[in-house]
């Protein structure tokens, strides 16, 4: 959870609406059932946000902010850069396998959004792009990857590598451990950076 303290209202709707949102799709997703799902008045809602799309973006922004706190307290400078990178791929698959609602929201209601949404999402996601781009910054220069790699594209190929597992496990209906994957995710991206 974020620092400024909220009502408990405001993240019962957004759990609320995360459920709605996962199973009917964020198009088909009706306010009047987030609220009941939420447990609070339709008019509730608009307490706290002028529209549906505010509910979607207030949630991506919790949720990120929550799993980059996770990424932050679980990753130590005392780990090397690829165990670093292990712990977020852990994390990410974990607490995704953990939340499937959640994993739905991410990996199929992101993709349907409208640009200006996806911006919004996108800034979310800006603090978990610069913490990958940090660990491959702090592996090329304590030597433990390679020094002529490209960081915002390696960035962008681990991250995007991550999504895609998240997203197979998905479509496959859960069918195996998304954890399980884990350090086979790792270890492909090593092959290509370690030193």
């Amino acid at each position: 959870m974020t620092s400024s303290k909220k009502p408990d209202k405001y993240y019962a709707i957004l759990e609320g609406a995360l459920k709605v949102f996962a199973e009917n799709g964020f198009h088909k997703s009706q306010v009047s059932r987030i609220a009941k799902e939420a447990g609070v008045a339709d008019g509730t809602i608009y307490l706290y946000f002028k529209k549906k799309e505010d509910i979607l973006t207030s949630l991506f922004q919790e949720k990120l902010g929550e799993l980059v706190e996770k990424f932050n307290t679980g990753v130590t400078e005392q780990m090397t850069a690829k165990e670093a990178l292990y712990k977020v791929c852990e994390i990410h698959f974990s607490e995704l396998e953990g939340n499937v609602n959640l994993a739905f929201l991410t990996q199929i209601e992101l993709r349907q959004s409208d640009l200006e949404l996806r911006k919004e999402i996108g800034l979310a996601l800006k603090r978990y792009i610069i913490l990958i781009e940090n660990i491959l910054e702090r592996g090329k220069h304590d030597g433990s990857f390679h020094a002529d790699f490209d960081v915002k594209l390696v960035r962008l190929l681990i991250f995007g590598g991550m999504d895609e597992v998240v997203t197979s496990w998905l479509i496959s209906g859960q069918k195996y451990s998304l954890t399980a994957q884990v350090r086979p995710t790792i270890n492909f991206f090593m092959k290509g950076i370690e030193a």
